[in-house]
């Protein structure tokens, strides 16, 4: 006899490979289920449904090589109440380590009438023999009555009590359509354990289905109720919306040991590998802001939330990246971050600056952040090199404007601007070209002092609003040659600042 009321362990039982694989877009070859498989098993699933060995040989072949494959963890097939469908179930997973049968029947009056058009008196008789003829071909037998969440309770207590009754161990409770509120769910449970004779001879386990967003809730609500198995599934992969969780209920468990008091057998760790397999094989990415496995589940931009995250983690974190196998919290830089945040990035790539030159780098900062959505390490990079010129070359970039056209000359209108002294000098000038003009401009400033002998342009990374690094040579008649780069999201601006610069450098040395 199961004591369910006693035991604080949840089983996990991992439906990814056959609810999860049902949804469009999921399907995976055998080979990948089989890889799959290995990764839940390393995981610490208790239970891997496989598959519906029934539905295809291809199905049947996956949940075959599958119970071959896995050396710990319980191998099930589903099976419609049917012998035909139990028996082939029982020939794909015979050569498992610990092989189980789960076989279900519709319980709701919709199904009964519409679905399966049976009696409830066919409804007990089928279940009976279903679960009777699954008990004599393997030791473990899951029945599930389908769509309990919508079915009446004192049936569903008369097709329990004839499922255990025939040998079945554990009594799946599914929440087919995702209809049911947290409470009444939890409420379901306890009325089942309560009113069904026999329950204590089985484990009770939640199935839930997340169309109204409810199925972790419900699934929690099931064992605080004292359902001690969950069905679930990697990323939340399923039918419609898909499943409960695995990764959300693990972490509730896990999170919040004051709260539930269970214990589990998962490995936190892999979770994020296993969910990222499941994306790499199915190409199915998870949303960005979905919990646990989401790729800004730990990452913030906020200034806010930086600032705290800088002071102590604890502050905007519940659990540690680490704690489910990301290697480590983002501190994503964009237009809502602030100089804590800015200067703690530049201390990781090495540059140190006071808080005065963080403060003028940060209006800089700001500025490109409205221009582009993520600032990357290379933006960065730019910035300090801005910021490294400026306390050398005094002469900078105030303000510019260029023309051109197919049938005239290019024009530019440059002002630079001396931060010591406050001087500033304007020069329009024509040339072959928005940049050329700009250069023409900057050779009135100081003189015609080399050749340009290289000019380059690489982008940072993709997309029409990220920056360009402009990269240039000057050679002087006396063989001194002088490089500078620049970078913005304006490329007249970059090829501006760097001209700028190299031939600083090179009135400096003349």
């Amino acid at each position: 006899m199961i004591n369910t009321k006693n035991s604080n362990y949840i089983r996990i039982f991992d439906t990814t490979l056959r609810d999860g694989e049902q949804a469009p877009g999921f399907s995976m070859t055998t080979l990948e289920k089989v890889q799959l498989a290995k990764q839940l098993e390393k995981l610490g699933v208790d239970v891997i449904e496989a598959g519906f060995p029934a539905a295809s040989p291809d199905d049947f072949k996956a949940v075959e090589l599958i119970a071959q494959s896995l050396k710990t963890t319980e191998v099930c097939g589903l099976a419609r109440a049917m012998e035909s469908d139990i028996q082939t179930t029982w020939n794909a997973i015979k050569d498992a380590k610990k092989p189980r049968i789960h076989t279900f029947i519709g319980t709701s009056p919709l199904h009964m009438e519409f679905k399966l058009k049976k009696t409830k008196a066919q409804i007990l008789e089928m279940t009976k023999n279903a679960v009777e003829f699954a008990k004599s071909l393997c030791e473990r037998v899951d029945f599930s009555p389908e769509d309990a969440g919508r079915s009446e309770k004192e049936f569903l207590v008369e097709v329990i009590e004839v499922a255990i009754t025939a040998g079945a161990d554990c009594i799946n409770i599914p929440d087919t359509v995702g209809y049911t509120q947290p409470e009444e769910f939890g409420a379901l449970i306890k009325y089942l354990l309560k009113n069904v004779k026999n329950a204590n001879d089985a484990i009770f386990s939640t199935h839930c289905h997340n169309d109204l967003g409810l199925a972790s809730a419900n699934s929690l609500a099931g064992i605080l109720a004292g359902a001690r198995q969950i069905e679930c599934t990697m990323n939340g992969a399923g039918e419609r919306a898909g499943n409960a969780a695995l990764e959300e209920v693990v972490m509730n468990l896990s999170v919040r040991p004051d709260f539930f008091n269970f214990s589990h057998n998962i490995k936190t760790k892999e979770i994020f590998a296993t969910s990222k397999l499941l994306t790499l094989l199915t190409g199915q990415k998870v949303q960005a802001n979905k919990a646990i496995v989401g790729k800004n589940a730990f990452a913030h931009e906020s200034g806010i939330h930086q600032h705290g995250m800088l002071a102590n983690r604890e502050t905007y974190e519940i659990m540690t990246s680490e704690s489910v196998g990301v290697k480590s919290t983002k501190m994503i830089l964009g237009k809502h971050s602030g100089r804590a945040a800015l200067a703690s990035h530049f201390e990781r790539l090495g540059y140190e600056f006071t808080k005065e030159e963080i403060t003028k780098i940060f209006i800089k900062f700001k500025i490109l952040a409205d221009k582009k959505k993520d600032i990357t390490d290379q933006d960065l990079h730019i910035l300090a090199l801005g910021e490294n010129n400026e306390k050398r070359l005094h002469w900078h970039l105030e303000s510019y404007s260029v023309s051109s056209g197919s049938n005239r000359l290019a024009e530019a209108n440059v002002t630079i601007k001396n931060t010591e002294t406050g001087e500033t000098k304007t020069a329009i000038k024509t040339g072959d070209g928005m940049v050329d003009a700009g250069y023409q401009c900057i050779d009135e400033f100081f003189g015609k002092i080399g050749e340009l002998s290289h000019f380059g342009i690489d982008a940072v990374t993709t997309g029409i609003n990220d920056q360009a690094i402009v990269n240039l040579r000057i050679e002087t008649k006396n063989g001194r040659v002088q490089s500078a780069k620049s970078g913005d999201t304006d490329i007249v601006k970059a090829s501006l600042e760097a001209y700028l610069d190299a031939v600083q450098e090179l009135s400096f040395w003349k």
